[in-house]
């Protein structure tokens, strides 16, 4: 069965940086829609970045130019790398995943479209 496993979340000062991982077994393809999505207590899950087999990445304005996101397919492990942390980056960090279909539209896809998730990683920014 799909597994999306988590890694790299921890507890960090404002400004500082964390890469978090997410390595997907079970059933992958070369063709795909991968995204990191977050949620804090209160708040209704959000987008964080998205990356497709097509090579389109999007990403949520609060994150532009401090995240990347990126995947290594031959560990067929998705990353999201976080620069200049803020406090309101502080989160539960989700990895999804959707196979044999890219990523569509101009945003990052809602979270209802991907049927695959990991259990998350929590990052807090202090």
């Amino acid at each position: 069965h799909v597994q999306l496993v988590e890694s790299g979340g921890g507890s960090v000062q404002a400004g500082g940086s964390l890469t978090l991982s997410c390595a997907a077994s079970g059933y992958t393809s070369r063709t795909y829609c991968m995204a990191w999505f977050r949620q804090s207590p209160g708040k209704e899950r959000e987008g964080v970045a998205s990356f497709d087999s097509d090579g389109s990445i999007m990403y949520a304005n609060s994150v532009k130019d401090r995240f990347t996101i990126s995947i290594d397919n031959a560990k067929n492990t998705l990353y999201l790398k976080m620069n200049s942390l803020k406090f309101e980056d502080t989160a539960m960090y989700y990895c999804a995943a959707e196979w044999d279909l890219e990523c569509y539209g101009v945003d990052i896809p809602d979270a209802t479209d991907f049927p695959y998730w990991g259990q998350g990683t929590q990052v807090t920014v202090s």
